[in-house]
């Protein structure tokens, strides 16, 4: 099944709690969170939070303290990712790890077994609004096969310039979760975007 995560990095953050209802009632699946607090009484569908940062194992309690779902750490931030899936999962939440665009899949060999979702980054992380990055669509194809392989329930998401003209590329290769902030809060019509990546998106 296809699932779109809109990402409040690209959303009016003057008017945060509408826009997180307004992408909610438009058919979102996820909210795609690097800001958290305030938000989890203005809608229950699931958050998905993205740490980019160093030593996560640092935050992640207060994260699943202010209503965090799903919880995904860089494979390239901590010294012992194990002890951090289990930390998340210890706390009841799903775990994924995610790699940037220049770390190989097969850095996740040891842990995919382990894991809820696996996050590939299709731009280099930082700011918003970047162009998805090609090369990222054989690092796509060649986890799904791992994921396939293995028989697992990994959800397969992507974040970086996920937009209505490229999703169907992506979900093609083996995504099935998209990430898409300016693709969606850029858009006049939140509900008509969301639609169409699906559409687009569909398999």
């Amino acid at each position: 099944m296809v699932k779109i995560a809109p990402s409040i990095l690209s959303a009016d953050f003057a008017r945060l709690g509408e826009e997180v209802s307004a992408i909610a009632a438009g058919g979102a699946d996820y909210v795609h969170v690097d800001v958290l607090d305030g938000l989890r009484k203005v809608t229950d569908i699931p958050f998905d939070v993205h740490l980019m940062i160093e030593n996560p194992d640092l935050y992640i309690p207060e994260f699943v303290r202010v209503g965090s779902d799903i919880i995904t750490v860089h494979q390239e931030a901590g010294a012992h990712l194990h002890r951090t899936v289990q930390l998340i999962k210890s706390l009841g939440k799903k775990a994924g790890v995610s790699i940037n665009p220049a770390t190989p899949v097969s850095s996740l060999e040891v842990i995919l077994d382990d894991l809820d979702l696996v996050l590939i980054m299709s731009v280099n992380p930082g700011f918003g609004g970047q162009s998805f990055i090609e090369a990222c669509l054989p690092k796509i194809e060649q986890l799904r096969k791992m994921i396939d392989a293995r028989g697992l329930q990994v959800e397969l998401e992507v974040d970086g310039g996920v937009k209505l003209e490229n999703i169907g590329r992506i979900a093609a290769a083996g995504a099935d979760v998209f990430v898409a902030g300016s693709a969606v809060f850029g858009a006049d019509d939140y509900a008509a975007t969301i639609s169409g990546l699906k559409k687009n998106a569909g398999r």
